[in-house]
């Protein structure tokens, strides 16, 4: 991914704690960003102008209403390789930054009282306005340090041994569960394999496709085969608009296909991973649109668009019985990949 600095033209960056305090300050940009980068360096200079004349008001309101209105050009057509670029973007909101934003009162739950605890994946009882939740989800981390101790938001065994036994807690007591996914795939290591990475993935689709409980899952950065698909089951399962949710990432693809990750471009075209390819295939719900200039752009509104579609969703689940649930559950993920089987022609 090419990058250059810039700042962003509001907000700050999100902390190493992985709190989020809107926009990045200091963020970097993405290639494809570069005429809005230029805008924005054009836009700094002026503001930091002491006492300016009416002209360079007038210029100044000129280059902001410029950068909004090239920022939506560039959004509005991205390809599917520049929206994986997006969802891999450092200073996107990852899990820990919704958990500050959107819900209160948040206690975090630990290890999966087998072999330990896996900071990948962060689970934790929260309330959602009038709601209790349990929030599960993926986490990154924000600084290196923090990426290594995460595993860059790659899950061991434990990591979704825990989640599993967070779920059942939840569902013991009727307690809605939140999904939020971030990983480029389960951890691909011989530990991790050795205790058992697939069974455990497995085990976790089986027993959330039967939770009498309701679950939510939101893909909010990347979704990545398996990794994903761990805690993926849900009644709702919902993308944020630059984000992707595919079996296998375009750099495997493409070292699968063309074997060389030279090809990863043309890979993310043909896996049609995008939101907007999922919503027509039907493979998720809904699609939540994120604020101007993606979600690393600005935080708040993101999280606040989050929060509203995690609250319509709940009003719409919790009058719903158990039984209802898991037989609406079961409908949905088995009318997946339908097609159109044509007779063969016979010839005469």
């Amino acid at each position: 991914m090419s990058e250059t600095t810039s700042i962003a033209s509001n907000g700050s960056p999100s902390g190493a704690n992985g709190s989020s305090s809107g926009a990045a300050q200091t963020a970097p940009g993405l290639d494809f960003e570069l005429p809005i980068l230029a805008l924005e360096a054009q836009l700094r200079t002026l503001e930091q102008t002491p006492a300016r004349t009416p002209e360079q008001e007038e210029e100044l309101r000129r280059i902001r209403r410029e950068v909004n209105e090239t920022t939506r050009q560039v959004y509005s057509n991205l390809t599917p390789w520049q929206i994986v670029q997006v969802a891999r973007h450092k200073d996107r909101p990852y899990t820990a930054d919704y958990v500050s934003l959107v819900f209160e009162d948040f206690v975090e739950l630990h290890g999966d009282r087998k072999f330990g605890d896996d900071r990948a994946m962060l689970t934790g009882f929260a309330r959602l306005d009038q709601h209790k939740v349990l929030v599960v989800g993926h986490q990154k981390g924000r600084t290196y340090k923090e990426r290594t101790a995460c595993y860059f938001g790659c899950a061991h065994p434990e990591g979704y041994r825990k989640a599993m036994l967070k779920m059942k807690m939840a569902e013991k007591y009727g307690i809605p569960i939140v999904c939020l996914i971030d990983t480029p795939g389960a951890y691909p290591g011989i530990g991790a394999e050795e205790r058992g990475q697939s069974q455990a993935i497995a085990e976790n689709m089986y027993e959330m496709s039967r939770m009498k409980t309701p679950i939510i899952c939101i893909v909010i950065g990347e979704g990545g085969s398996g990794g994903a698909l761990g805690i993926g089951v849900g009644d709702r399962v919902a993308m944020l608009q630059y984000s992707y949710y595919s079996v296998i990432s375009p750099e495997g693809c493409a070292g699968i296909l063309w074997k060389s990750h030279q090809f990863a471009e043309k890979a993310a075209t043909a896996l049609k991973f995008t939101s907007s390819d999922l919503l027509r295939l039907g493979v998720i719900d809904h699609v939540i649109e994120e604020p101007l200039g993606a979600a690393h752009r600005d935080h708040f509104q993101t999280a606040a668009r989050v929060k509203q579609y995690l609250l319509r969703s709940l009003r719409e689940l919790s009058s719903k019985t158990g039984d209802q649930l898991t037989q609406q559950r079961y409908e949905k993920f088995r009318a997946m990949g339908k097609f159109l089987e044509e007779p063969l022609a016979v010839a005469e």
